[in-house]
């Protein structure tokens, strides 16, 4: 619940009497009497100004409505949904006689882009309201599922991740669980559980079948040509789309998991310009995908691009449900994978004791035990210094013989500061072992030779990366190890090879195909940094405008 006027101030904050009068000119008038439903929990809607009356929101759930607020005179409805097109979490209906302003969608985006005053204040609120119906679980989605199961940690994810409320439910600690249970009658390989409104239970449903109940995505048109495809909504993704969209060019990103990449995961960078305490990385990608949904960026989830039909214009990306987006160029901005640890079993524990993040999410599963961090980058650095905060005890295992050449120096003084993480240079784990779940593991060290076994559940693996471009062989070059060679990089026997077929050379960050572009991570040479992936996917837009107007 709303607790407080500095929360209730901030939640609903109620516009100027000049505010709504500008507004005016983008809406229509309605009128709902007492009872009538403004939208319902599902409904994709716009948004609603109290003229004069008042609004009740509930939120519906599986034990009836809950309360969630009162709209009152002056005060407005919606949150970060509205504009990306998505369902609504919850039920709007009249309190009293009610005169309301209507605002759709495409509306509210020339509101938000042209009135920078109403635009600080929209934004602003409809972040502060997805964050506090995540935090109280004001949502349309009921999760039932076990904290032994690799595929509710999945879930679990996924959803956080894309900031969508939801109910857990714990099949062995929630009393209410046997009663779900006994209702839906699920086989063991059927949990989770994903309760999507009123539909049908899902049972251990896909990212993307959970995406397409939620109304995640906007429709592609296949048969439109959209000016750039994005591949990838990590933070260079994110920026290319910022800076795509405000310049006017139609763009549509296709992100596999969520928006933010692997930057997501991070529990705080503190190195980034302009966020001198940090700020998470989910805050980040937030702000960002807000930032190009604002400016009418399509971004869809949980879309993975399975290939690259390159021989002809317009290039078609194809993704592994079958939808297709085609568009004059294409920038790739697919990220990395973190390299998995040699070890025969591995597949057997993860997501049961093997992790390839440390968000909350994986955290609540850790508290109070020990825990291994793999790795010597930021990544590893920031993953250690977050789950110290959480568990027993952390111990970094690395390779090398220190973090100096890997990680940057505020991380290593706080991993040296921080009387509950031991660090091991030359260290590789050598076996895991365990049940249903990751109970023991053993390491080697290897400047002595000695081996060791102790009870550790869970393993945070961060060791190196690769490259997300499989899905890219047979049209642009790559280097020995399979990141996208581009620009000053591509030899003229490279650019030989591939048929290079302009009398100019490639541009900074163009691949060996004309129109096709690469920036973060997944590109040869570049700086694995957040700052640095932003600064690409922003630089390489206005390359795009040269190559568009060829």
């Amino acid at each position: 619940m709303y607790e407080g006027p500095l929360n209730r101030e901030r939640l609903f904050p109620k516009l100027r009497q000049d505010l709504i009068e500008r507004l005016r000119a983008f809406g229509r008038r309605v009128q709902k009497h007492p009872g009538e439903i403004v939208f319902d929990q599902g409904d994709i809607r716009g948004m609603y100004v109290v003229l004069d009356g008042r609004l009740e929101v509930v939120s519906p759930g599986i034990r009836g409505e809950r309360h969630v607020t009162f709209a009152e005179t002056g005060e407005f409805t919606g949150e970060v949904d509205i504009l990306a097109g998505r369902r609504s979490l919850v039920r709007a209906r009249a309190a009293v006689e009610s005169e309301l302003l209507e605002i759709c969608p495409a509306d509210l985006r020339r509101v938000i882009q042209t009135d920078s005053e109403l635009s600080e204040i929209l934004l602003r609120t409809f972040s502060l309201r997805r964050a506090h119906l995540v935090n109280e679980e004001f949502g349309d989605v009921v999760l039932i599922g076990s904290n032994h199961s690799a595929d509710t940690l999945r879930l679990k994810a996924f959803l956080s991740r894309n900031g969508h409320p939801f109910t857990y439910v714990d099949v062995e600690r929630d009393t209410t669980s046997q009663h779900l249970l006994d209702h839906f009658h699920p086989n063991p390989e059927d949990v989770p559980l994903v309760l999507c409104r009123d539909q049908p239970p899902m049972r251990n449903p896909s990212n993307a079948e959970v995406a397409r109940c939620l109304g995640f995505n906007p429709e592609i048109d296949e048969e439109k040509v959209y000016d750039l495809i994005v591949v990838g909504a990590g933070p260079a993704g994110l920026a290319a789309a910022v800076y795509a969209a405000s310049e006017g060019l139609e763009v549509m990103v296709l992100e596999s998991s969520a928006p933010g990449g692997q930057a997501a995961a991070s529990s705080r960078i503190e190195n980034y310009l302009g966020f001198p305490t940090g700020l998470t990385g989910s805050d980040l990608a937030g702000r960002a995908f807000i930032q190009a949904e604002k400016f009418g960026a399509h971004i869809t989830i949980a879309q993975t691009v399975a290939s690259l039909t390159c021989d002809r214009r317009p290039f078609v990306t194809e993704c592994t449900g079958g939808s297709k987006a085609r568009g004059h160029a294409v920038l790739v901005a697919a990220g990395v994978e973190y390299r998995k640890l040699p070890l025969a079993n591995l597949s057997r524990f993860e997501g049961l004791g093997v992790y390839y993040a440390a968000t909350y999410v994986e955290s609540q599963l850790c508290d109070d035990d020990e825990v291994i961090v793999v790795g010597g980058g930021n990544s590893a650095g920031q993953a250690a210094t977050f789950l110290a905060g959480h568990a027993k005890h952390v111990h970094i295992l690395v390779r090398a013989s220190g973090l100096a050449e890997s990680m940057s120096r505020y991380l290593i003084r706080r991993i040296e500061q921080s009387p509950n993480i031991t660090l091991r240079t030359r260290t590789e784990i050598e076996a895991l072992d365990g049940d249903t779940h990751l109970e023991r593991v053993t390491w080697r060290n290897g400047a002595n030779g000695e081996r060791e076994t102790r009870d550790i559940r869970h393993v945070f693996s961060m060791t190196g990366a690769n490259p997300n471009t499989a899905w890219l062989q047979g049209c642009v070059t790559f280097d020995e190890k399979s990141f996208i060679k581009t620009g000053l990089d591509l030899s003229a026997e490279e650019l030989t090879a591939a048929n290079w077929p302009l009398r100019r050379a490639p541009y900074l960050f163009e691949t060996s195909l004309p129109r096709v572009f690469a920036v973060g991570d997944v590109r040869s040479g570049s700086v694995k940094r957040v700052a640095s992936a932003v600064g690409e996917g922003s630089v390489a837009v206005q390359l795009i405008h040269k190559v568009l107007a060829e």
